[in-house]
């Protein structure tokens, strides 16, 4: 008797039409498991994740002027990269384009650039960074 009802569960689980058996252990599915994770923010910026580097964006505004700060990192120890060399283009609310070219602030270890918009609304940021022979992209948006 023992074995007809384990033999029976056994059954149950992998009918079709037990919805509920089959999604618990599709719950356990190594599939799902192996999904990969959302990029995680350090500096409770923007992040996007390029190949194998990280970039984030941190944004401070003041009365005339937006600070961006941008940390380039690589590895899963998000080690700083000090020697890229990046440059953004920002389109501003009214579809004006500006050229911003970011420097390394070693004792941040970001890169950063003042940005002099004062115009309110929604602003579009397509960063580029070179890295030695390797290129990192990356698209963000901040308000003013």
């Amino acid at each position: 008797m023992l074995l007809a009802s384990c033999s029976s569960g056994e059954k149950a689980a992998q009918s079709p039409s037990n919805n509920a058996v089959i999604d618990s252990a599709a719950s356990t599915s190594p599939t799902i498991k192996s999904e990969a994770p959302a990029p995680k923010s350090n500096k409770g910026g923007q992040v996007v994740e390029s190949g194998k580097y990280h970039l984030e964006l941190v944004t401070e505004k003041s009365a005339s002027e937006t600070h961006l700060d941008i940390y380039l990192q690589k590895g899963s120890d998000h080690q700083a990269i000090t020697d890229a060399k990046i440059s953004g283009e920002v389109q501003s609310p009214d579809g004006q384009s500006k050229t911003v070219t970011f420097t390394y602030d070693a004792e941040g270890k970001h890169y950063a650039v003042v940005f002099p918009g004062k115009t309110a609304g929604a602003y579009q940021l397509k960063i580029t960074a070179v890295i030695g022979g390797d290129k990192a992209d990356g698209r963000f948006s901040f308000d003013r």
